[in-house]
């Protein structure tokens, strides 16, 4: 399979699980309520391994707290029981607190620092593993980075990546550039389908749309939004990417995005979808909706838009 057979009805599950937290009671209700409550038809399972420093070059994906290949197969199983199509979206992540976009060495490899070869070899070991899972699984998509903004300019090392998923992994392969980097990627031509994060302000979806439609025109694949959503937080419909945002909890804020997020992409039919951010294994209290002010819309107005939205896309578009 090489192209999206339907419209990409996506939330990502599971991202801020740690070993032995999923595959529980709490995690399986959890997805239960996601599908139920947004009516997707795709979930991206998304979990990370950590590194310890921007500059590392070991990823220890099977060390704790990432979660176990038991925990990420049971998810897998979980979201096909509910007839969720998925895509197994590993992400590596810093474990000193610095965001991984800001992974980076120097461009030539120099003898006693860190050496991008040594990062892409060990980071290779480590999404060829997955890979593997998701092959044996039967995950429909898998993507090999995300928002790796300073390795971004690797092409060769990632043209070499992925071919050597393509030798294990036999379905819809992506990679999920972040905001604004959707002209930034050189290799896209490597991959099935173009993905990025659209956390963009909700007065900017229109020129932003004009900028990504020229990379997605000019590439001919297929597009669609790996990650997009905004907190339920006064001021962060302008600043969506701010998980740090120092505010009141605003669930109104959040369905406001949505509104203008689903009335710019709904003009545009190249837009094949997202897999919206985000939805944890385990859920804050039904009764604790209005106060949560994180990206999760469970129990709050923005699940219904979606959920309308979504109906409305799977059921009227023609197949991709």
């Amino acid at each position: 399979m090489s192209l999206l057979d339907e419209y990409v009805g996506g939330v990502t599950w599971g991202f801020m699980g740690r070993r032995g937290t999923w595959a529980n009671e709490a995690a399986e209700s959890s997805m239960e309520l996601m599908k139920s409550a947004t009516g997707a038809n795709w979930t991206a399972i998304a979990f990370s391994a950590l590194q310890a420093t921007p500059q590392s070059t070991e990823i220890p994906y099977w060390a704790e707290p990432t979660v176990s290949d038991e925990e990420v197969c049971w998810a897998i199983r979980k979201a096909k029981s509910l007839d969720l199509k998925v895509c197994l979206k590993p992400i590596v992540n810093c474990a000193d607190g610095t965001w991984r976009a800001h992974i980076n060495f120097f461009d030539k490899d120099v003898p006693c620092e860190p050496k991008w070869s040594e990062w892409f070899r060990s980071y290779t070991a480590f999404i060829l593993h997955y890979a593997v899972l998701a092959e044996e699984s039967g995950c429909e998509m898998f993507c090999v980075g995300c928002e790796l903004v300073q390795a971004d300019r690797r092409a060769a090392e990632w043209r070499v990546l992925i071919a050597e998923v393509r030798k294990v992994y036999s379905g819809v392969i992506t990679y999920n550039c972040d905001k604004y980097q959707e002209d930034n990627v050189s290799w896209w031509d490597a991959l099935d389908v173009i993905s990025s994060s659209g956390y963009y302000p909700e007065q900017d979806w229109e020129m932003q749309l004009d900028r990504i439609e020229a990379v997605v025109t000019s590439h001919g694949k297929p597009f669609f939004f790996m990650e997009a959503g905004c907190p339920s937080r006064t001021g962060s419909a302008a600043i969506p990417n701010d998980w740090s945002l120092k505010s009141g909890p605003d669930p109104e804020e959040q369905s406001r995005f949505y509104l203008a997020m689903f009335g710019a992409c709904r003009k545009r039919d190249w837009v094949q979808g997202f897999m919206l951010w985000d939805w944890p294994a385990k859920l804050y209290a039904l009764d604790e909706a209005a106060d949560n002010d994180d990206y999760c819309m469970y129990g709050k107005p923005a699940a219904g838009i979606i959920e309308a939205y979504y109906s409305y896309k799977t059921k009227s578009s023609p197949s991709l």
